[in-house]
């Protein structure tokens, strides 16, 4: 059957990731592989203190990437997109979105990009003795509480992003259970009971009556069923009116979770990391953790197997603002690459020098950076002046500072709970030039760093791979069903530290630990 014949019959599944930069879309046939994508552009907002996306852009995001899908399957296919088997939505995963009975949204959409949780976070940590991340919607939630603002009274419904456009096409108030943990900590299958009480304890003394299971989304595993899409829905992600209603719908995954699914990161010991605007790696745990850090996230798989998650709030922004200023000069002198071709050449000759070595260091501090305990980003470089400037040296040195908090994090892991890791799946946009990203993590975490040709996809196809499962996987594990039926003839790319790499790196991120304190001093200026 050819894949025309194939989504005339519905005999395909969606993913659709509201990512930060981009709103992407993955269509997939009953092979598994996409043959068909749909994206929007994007940008967060600051503004009013917060990071922020609009609600208005928020729909306009989603129903441009829709029909921009439709307009790919269209253009190679010369079929007009009516169905699916199934689909899924993704979206950055924690935040805060607060609406009252009748959804209005009561505060503009918080992104997990904030640092403003700081007293929340260390509270609610210091209570449950469990770490409760400044991003997670219960540290914004709890931090409303605290500042007494005044929507809270109107509060009947909180959800993250993904939860929203779930409840949007399919009228529940749902998510999966990956997502939850970036909300609430979750245990056996729902939010954990032990903590709850505690929390819903002192939200009451300090006047805040709502309980958590009563205004968070219910929680849902992999492959659960019950949800369909509603005609308001089709409606709202296919305004042309082609869209049918009634297509199934599987709980809704944070990037987190679709990542894991993405790189088939769901067996203990097997990690993923996701390396974009920002960065965060993912480790199956064989069990929990002994202490409680607060560069260390305990998060879940999308089928509920406990997940030790360093997350970064930055990677490849700047990174990628000095890419495009070689773009400009490049086009500045009459010779304007493309911009593909202009991440390869840099990339590439990236490798061909030293960083450490060479005396550089750099800070990719868009944003604040918990992990490493910076609050307010302030990109910075500096060099030791004796040490030649080269171009190959400075964007390796920019490709080291994308990874270098999440190597602090992963120390934790590695040296103080002798966690063990067969290795990590790359996927995302630092992956893009094949080979040069991954062999830098490769030197940076001392273990083999695998990449699939599928890592350009990233969480937009493992969310369609979970709406897949839900329709597909006749009882069979998450993990089984990756293993067997979508992962077994993929093509990858394993990268094994080099000697002399981990050296550079080491030799950076001495001078990179050593210089945290001015970092901090910079971000306050």
């Amino acid at each position: 059957m050819t894949i025309a014949e194939k989504i005339r019959q519905g005999k395909t599944c969606l993913g659709i990731e509201l990512g930060s930069t981009r709103i992407k879309a993955s269509l997939i046939d009953d092979t598994y592989a996409p043959v068909a994508g749909g994206s929007y552009s994007w940008e967060n907002q600051f503004e009013n203190g917060y990071w922020t996306y609009s609600l208005d852009e928020i729909h306009q995001g989603v129903q441009a990437c829709y029909t921009d899908l439709v307009r790919d399957v269209s253009e190679k296919y010369d079929v007009q997109l009516t169905g699916f088997s199934a689909l899924g939505i993704s979206a950055m995963m924690h935040g805060y979105m607060a609406f009252d009975e009748k959804d209005m949204l009561l505060t503009p959409f918080r992104t997990w990009r904030n640092t403003t949780t700081e007293a929340a976070a260390a509270e609610l940590t210091e209570l449950l003795h469990f770490n409760i991340p400044q991003r997670w919607s219960i540290a914004h939630l709890y931090q409303a509480v605290l500042n007494g603002e005044a929507h809270l009274s109107r509060v009947s419904y909180v959800s993250t992003l993904a939860g929203y456009i779930h409840y949007l096409l399919t009228g529940r108030r749902e998510v999966g259970i990956g997502e939850a943990s970036g909300m609430f900590p979750v245990d056996h299958g729902g939010y954990h009971g032990e903590y709850e009480t505690l929390v819903n304890r002192r939200l009451a003394e300090k006047g805040f009556c709502h309980r958590i299971s009563e205004i968070f989304p219910a929680v849902r595993m992999a492959g659960a069923q019950g949800a369909y899409l509603t005609s308001e829905g089709a409606a709202f992600l296919d305004p042309s009116g082609n869209l049918r209603a009634g297509i199934p719908v599987c709980p809704p995954e944070g990037d987190a979770g679709t990542g894991m699914t993405a790189t088939s990161s769901i067996l203990p010991r097997t990690g993923n990391i996701s390396a974009g605007t920002s960065v965060f790696s993912m480790l199956v745990l064989e069990k929990p953790l002994k202490g409680c850090y607060p560069e260390i996230d305990v998060v879940t798989t999308p089928d509920g197997a406990p997940v030790a998650m360093v997350h970064c709030n930055n990677c490849c922004g700047e990174l990628d603002a000095w890419v495009k200023m070689f773009g400009e000069f490049a086009a500045l002198t009459g010779n304007p690459m493309d911009v593909s071709a202009l991440y390869e050449t840099l990339y590439r000759h990236a490798l061909t020098a030293s960083a450490g070595q060479g005396g550089l260091t750099m800070y990719n501090y868009i944003s604040g950076e918990p992990v490493t305990g910076i609050e307010t980003g302030c990109p910075m470089y500096f060099r030791k002046g004796d040490r030649p400037l080269t171009l190959g040296g400075f964007f390796r040195g920019q490709l080291y500072a994308s990874v270098a908090a999440l190597k602090m994090g992963m120390d934790i892991l590695f040296e103080k709970e002798h966690v063990r890791a067969d290795g990590f799946t790359g996927h995302g946009g630092l992956f893009k030039v094949e080979g040069v990203a991954q062999q830098i993590l490769a030197d940076a975490l001392c273990v083999p760093i695998t990449t699939m040709q599928t890592a350009g996809e990233g969480g937009a196809w493992g969310m369609a791979l979970l709406a897949a499962y839900m329709i597909c996987g006749e009882g069979t594990s998450l993990a089984d069903f990756l293993s067997r039926r979508v992962f077994t003839e993929m093509r990858t790319s394993v990268s094994m530290p080099a000697e002399t790499g981990v050296q550079d790196f080491e030799g950076f991120m001495q001078c990179y630990r050593k210089g945290l304190s001015v970092q901090k001093a910079a971000s306050e200026l």
